[in-house]
């Protein structure tokens, strides 16, 4: 049984913030347990936008829910960003399917 479903996270549709006029997305990433939101948090973390500006993604845990949060000046590289940080989501997901929970060292 996967630990992670496509079916179960939240995304909000991408908005237009009145007060800086980005763009903004917003997902919600649930897991099992708040020590495997944590592992993906942490394997996540490390990728920077290639871009220095329009764009900034910030992410964090809450309890078991893994939350990205994107704002951008424009819909293409709000795109790219999001797609990106899926493949790599995918594959923590995957990674850590394949070897089982985290244990405490």
């Amino acid at each position: 049984m996967s630990m992670f479903s496509p079916f179960n996270t939240t995304a909000m549709a991408t908005e237009t913030n009145q007060e800086t006029g980005k763009l903004e997305f917003f997902l919600d990433v649930p897991f099992p347990s708040s020590r495997e939101a944590t592992v993906a948090l942490r394997s996540l973390s490390p990728d920077r936008e290639p871009r220095r500006g329009g764009i900034s993604k910030q992410l964090s845990v809450s309890g078991s829910t893994l939350s990205v949060r994107w704002s951008a000046d424009e819909a293409r590289i709000l795109r790219v960003s999001v797609n990106s940080f899926l493949d790599h989501l995918s594959l923590v997901v995957e990674t850590m399917e394949l070897f089982g929970p985290p244990v405490n060292l």
